[in-house]
């Protein structure tokens, strides 16, 4: 599923218009983002949560050249899936 068949089944589940599902979405990945932004966790319910993580530096290596390359830490997002999320898939 893309984004394009997610904002039309959200537009045909809620009984909206497609374009008040995209801008639904678009609101609540835009503040996803904030909040991880911010360091915080984005915790829906059953669905999962959303979070920062912390990657250390380290030393890497340049597949084509074999030269070691120092890779600087850096945040990274992170997901959890929940309890009914992780039934649904089952």
């Amino acid at each position: 599923m893309n984004k394009g068949e997610l904002i039309k089944q959200m537009a045909d589940g809620a009984g909206i218009t497609l374009k008040d599902a995209e801008s639904a979405l678009k609101a609540a990945l835009d503040g996803i983002k904030k909040a991880l932004k911010k360091n915080d966790k984005v915790t829906l319910v059953g669905f999962g949560t959303f979070s920062v993580s912390k990657r250390k530096a380290r030393m890497g290596r340049n597949p084509r050249t074999g030269e070691a390359l120092k890779i600087k830490a850096r945040n990274i997002p992170k997901f959890s899936a929940g309890r009914e999320l992780k039934d649904a898939v089952n």
